[in-house]
């Protein structure tokens, strides 16, 4: 049963979870409110990056993954907080934590500052300062940035894929690499054009929830098949992108390259057939989970291929 905020106290709605009457349903609403398969993700990509810029392994790699996780996390957090009034009027997002009313808006900010300040110290204590920086850097950009850009323009997640990029120089610069080195760069900007055709997929299946949640969107400026046509140019560029990192990034072994020029070739059949399509909802997702699958498989690869060579 939903309450209203008012009648919250400031953390988890101790009625609410007693009454579904576990540690589960803890756990379930501060995965929620830490978008947790986001937060994985992120972490996963730290991990690309210390583990391509790493000579040798060491428990650095847990400390640079746990912090850039907590920061992550810290920033999901703090986001359920400023969207708890469009989240509550939008069906895709509703039944957050916030605006279901199973925590009170003032819980929301009191773990992104624990888990900000916890995250934080992990990095300054364990990395070096160029590391923290970079992580404090993704979280202003963020939440200080792009959230409230969304409100502004419908183009916002250009600026705004910038969050993307950053985790994985982050264990790039915690493994001893240059800041600037051309290697982290070419895996940054794949994940800076990612993000791009991941949100518009997104667009083009809640489009109408963005617009009753007060957000400008691409369906007001272009029509379906406009959107369709600029999006497959960016899942394109996405593929291109990702077969320039061998480019920058030494290949080990040839079973690697291989493996990342398979993937490309079936992510391009994807695109195309995603083109040809019409807009149909299965069609759209499918892409999705596609371009979502795709990345996870190019982290792998690479990952996979450094590590043999080092351990």
């Amino acid at each position: 049963m939903k309450r209203s905020s008012a009648n919250i106290n400031p953390a988890i709605n101790e009625q609410h979870i007693s009454s579904a009457g576990s540690f589960a349903d803890i756990m379930k609403v501060l995965s929620e409110l830490t978008k947790f398969k986001i937060t994985a993700l992120v972490s996963f990509t730290t991990g690309l990056g210390y583990i391509l810029g790493a000579k040798e392994l060491s428990f650095t790699l847990f400390w640079v993954i746990a912090g850039i996780f907590l920061l992550a996390a810290a920033s999901s957090a703090l986001n359920h907080w400023q969207e708890k009034d469009s989240d509550a009027l939008m069906d895709r997002t509703k039944y957050r934590p916030i605006p279901s009313g199973k925590i009170d808006p003032a819980f929301a900010i009191y773990i992104s500052l624990f888990l900000l300040i916890s995250g934080s110290a992990v990095l300054l204590f364990t990395t070096n300062v160029t590391t923290f920086l970079v992580g404090l850097v993704t979280f202003l950009w963020y939440n200080g940035l792009y959230t409230p850009l969304k409100r502004i323009t419908a183009f916002a997640i250009i600026p705004g894929a910038i969050v993307g990029a950053l985790p994985p120089v982050a264990g790039w610069i915690a493994a001893g690499g240059s800041l600037l080195d051309g290697r982290i760069m070419i895996i940054a900007a794949y994940f800076f054009v990612w993000q791009i055709p991941h949100f518009w997929l997104l667009l083009m299946l809640y489009g109408n929830d963005y617009e009753k949640g007060g957000f400008p969107t691409l369906n007001r400026v272009f029509n379906p098949e406009q959107l369709k046509r600029i999006t497959f140019m960016w899942l394109a560029a996405n593929v291109i992108t990702a077969m320039l990192i061998p480019l920058f990034v030494y290949i080990n072994y040839s079973a690697s390259f291989i493996a990342l020029c398979l993937i490309s070739v079936w992510m391009i059949f994807v695109s195309v057939k995603f083109l040809k399509s019409g807009t149909e909802r299965k069609d759209i997702r499918n892409t999705f989970i596609a371009i979502n699958f795709y990345t996870l498989l190019l982290i792998t690869i690479l990952s996979i291929d450094k590590l043999i060579k080092v351990l």
